[in-house]
């Protein structure tokens, strides 16, 4: 009989059904190994203390701390029987803050024996709020006793002076966690490695065994940096590889090379256009083109900023491709999206568009619209005109990938706004072709070049980073609405100015405003600085009506927002795009895509609850003619909070990619990466995606050394093995498909 490896041993065996089924319910942890890899988010000093005022609210925390002292109130209750009326309110302090706990009822004896002033423990519990203080109710604590103590057992369990302290949950604390590690440590001398040797000695890093020992129970700040230089290396390798092999694998599929004819469509409408391109657009444009001529197929990243001419490029890339005979689909996220892109598309081809019609010029090919809420007969038209090559180009949103639409030579896919879609739709897609088509995915949130390479490993990136002569440079300034509120009165008289000189404006509010009593009205966690408030954010209704009483009266003022039926919303663009309105009050659905011109001011409402992407996003859509933008972000948060200074940082540069670095050092590394939507990338634990820019540029470079040298990974075991982990079922596909 076979024995298991140590390493998938099932954590019942190991550690009882009660623990292991709190372990795999709330942690995903179900085998040695899984533990093995849950590392401390941090550690505490035996003789230090942790900064209680800085602590979250609403999340799980551990503290060490002090007792500074312990009341017990009685309290009369008719419902109380003797004894149970009873509170313990301790107080604990670091030195610079306290914090409170409580206990109640027959909860209060161990405690109130225990918990003596000058006591140090460990506690565990969800941070609150009451009477405005922070506090903890009923939290489990863990003392801390001298190692001259007759009971210095939890000395021992805790390595030398400094105290692991895990991600936890209330029904399994940070001390147990570590207990339950202490009981399988002895495990991870069989873990295998999955750094080829030369890899690790080369960069002198220690052991995978030593790494886990070290990382569970240092016994100085050393061992945890040798530790965590040792695994950030096994992460960013591991999925390195993983990324390669799909690179590796696309490498070898074939796929038609598409030139474009020297003097056919491409020629045609290069010819007619009434400027040249920007250095950055025939840059990234031949690097297009370069993999197009390839016969395996292109996978690359084109990212520009919100009005670099991305579409441009992109629509070069179809023409070259509907050139050489093949067809060229574009993937837009919403309907409205794919409906601009249409008409912008056949505005910018004119006669070329109107291939088969009296007056389609000589090259002209047809440019269809394909989405789900299209009439029968139209759509029935547009999958005609797909499935026997009349039309070249086609437009649409997901409904390009139902099984029903054929292509007569698919040879290019464009998506627009990668974040909304799947790996799954792009490769649905992809196998439309006869061989798998080209590919090119557009973004216009900039991403810093370490994300592109994790999130999006396995496509080759070109980034567009000047904008088109013309594009006029934006002013942001913060509004502190509650601190100065004569700033908001000027805002709006800002507004008015913009409308009297002939231009246009949006007001964005991050609500609708029509939501029946939805407890969810903010959509995020309430932070310390909501209390502080109390108030549900701005909404679009309520604002648009107090502004047409109010600061905007008498000019037009109109609604905006995701929940409006698609006709009346593309009715509200189409005034305003006309300029017969002057002020769109909206949600974020203006973030993608709409293009007016001759809107030169956006007030952005309740800016700090929007993240720094999106405002950046958002403030895009103002001067995009040839008068400036001004975008003011309106907030009532306080000078010191960490949302002005995310504001202020919005406001003082119009670089994306200084924003975006910014946006990912504040936000959680998690939610950046989950965006990508594949386990694969939600799983980093110790690697940092700014900070290890080296390591991850670094893990590239040797990761396709190692595919290149030797795809299956045959010499490498324990590689393949660290693979088969971060590439379960799910995510073995994904990177499989192609």
């Amino acid at each position: 009989m076979d024995l298991v490896p140590a390493l998938e041993e099932p954590l019942k065996k190991v550690l009882g059904p009660a623990t292991a089924k709190v372990m795999a319910e709330h942690l995903g942890l179900h085998s040695v190994g899984d533990l093995l890899h849950h590392y401390p988010r941090r550690y505490e000093e035996r003789g230090q203390l942790t900064h209680l005022a800085d602590l979250p609210l609403d999340e799980h925390v551990t503290v060490v701390a002090q007792v500074a002292d312990a009341r017990l109130h009685s309290f009369a209750s008719a419902k109380a029987p003797r004894g149970k009326g009873q509170r313990l309110e301790v107080t604990i302090t670091d030195g610079s803050g306290r914090l409170q706990l409580v206990f109640f009822g027959s909860g209060v004896h161990k405690p109130h024996k225990e918990l003596l002033p000058g006591t140090r423990a460990m506690f565990a519990g969800k941070v609150s709020l009451f009477n405005r203080r922070l506090q903890l109710a009923h939290p489990a604590y863990e003392l801390l006793r001298g190692a001259d103590d007759e009971a210095a057992e939890s000395v021992e369990t805790w390595a030398g002076a400094l105290i692991p302290i895990y991600p936890a949950t209330a029904k399994l604390e940070s001390w147990k966690i570590g207990k339950a590690i202490q009981t399988v440590l002895p495990s991870a001398q069989e873990a295998l490695d999955p750094l080829p040797a030369s890899l690790r000695e080369g960069r002198g890093l220690v052991t995978l065994p030593e790494a886990l020992l070290k990382i569970h129970r240092p016994h100085t700040k050393a061992d945890i940096a040798d530790a965590q230089a040792r695994l950030k290396w096994d992460e960013a390798f591991v999925l390195q590889v993983a990324l390669a092999r799909r690179r590796h694998a696309d490498a070898q599929l074939p796929a038609v090379p598409r030139k474009p004819a020297p003097d056919g469509l491409l020629a045609a409408f290069d010819d007619r256009l009434p400027f040249t391109l920007t250095e950055g657009q025939q840059k990234v444009s031949k690097e297009i083109f370069d993999d197009l001529a390839t016969d395996h197929p292109m996978h690359r990243l084109l990212q520009g900023e919100v009005g670099s001419g991305k579409t441009m490029v992109a629509l070069r890339a179809m023409l070259a491709v509907v050139d050489a005979g093949g067809q060229a689909a574009m993937l837009a996220p919403t309907e409205v999206l794919a409906q601009q892109h249409h008409r912008s598309i056949v505005e910018m081809m004119g006669e070329l568009a109107e291939g088969g019609m009296l007056g389609g010029a000589e090259h002209a090919t047809k440019v269809v619209l394909l989405t789900g809420s299209m009439g029968t007969a139209a759509r029935r038209q547009a999958m005609l005109d797909l499935v026997t090559g009349e039309a070249g180009i086609v437009i649409g949103t997901h409904a390009l990938i139902e099984d029903k639409v054929q292509f007569e030579d698919l040879g290019l896919v464009v998506v627009d706004e990668q974040h909304r879609f799947g790996v799954e739709q792009r490769d649905a897609l992809r196998g439309k072709g006869k061989q798998p088509p080209h590919l090119l995915v557009m973004t216009a949130t900039p991403i810093p070049r370490t994300v592109a390479m994790t999130v999006f490993g396995d496509l080759e990136t070109s980034v567009l980073d000047q904008l088109p002569a013309g594009r006029s440079p934006i002013a942001s300034h913060v509004v502190p609405a509650a601190d100065k509120p004569h700033f908001l009165s000027r805002a709006w008289e800002r507004v008015r100015e913009e409308v009297e000189n002939g231009h246009q404006a949006y007001v964005v509010c991050p609500r609708i405003g029509d939501e029946e009593d939805d407890p969810k009205k903010s959509g995020r966690k309430k932070s310390p600085e909501d209390e502080a408030e109390k108030r549900p954010p701005l909404a679009v209704l309520e604002v648009a009506d107090q502004l047409t009483k109010g600061p905007l009266s008498g000019l037009r003022v109109e609604v905006l927002h995701g929940r409006m039926h698609p006709d009346d919303k593309d009715a509200v663009m189409r005034r305003f795009a006309a300029g017969e309105t002057h002020v769109l009050v909206a949600t974020t659905v203006i973030e993608v895509g709409v293009n007016v011109p001759n809107a030169t001011a956006m007030v952005i409402m309740d800016a700090d609850r929007f993240g720094v992407s999106q405002l950046h996003q958002l403030r895009g859509r103002v001067g995009r003619g040839s008068a400036a933008g001004l975008c003011l972000l309106v907030t009532e948060m306080p000078e010191a909070s960490p949302a002005r200074q995310r504001l202020n940082a919005v406001a003082s540069t119009l670089d994306g990619f200084e924003l975006s670095r910014i946006d990912l050092e504040q936000r959680r590394e998690g939610d950046v990466l989950g965006q990508a939507q594949s386990g694969a990338r939600t799983s980093l634990r110790v690697l940092a995606v700014i900070e290890d820019e080296e390591i991850i540029a670094e893990a590239r470079e040797e990761a396709t050394a190692v595919v290149e040298a030797d795809p299956e990974l045959k010499g490498l075991p324990g590689l393949r093995t660290a693979l088969d982990a971060l590439l379960d079922e799910e995510r073995e596909q994904y990177l499989e498909k192609g």
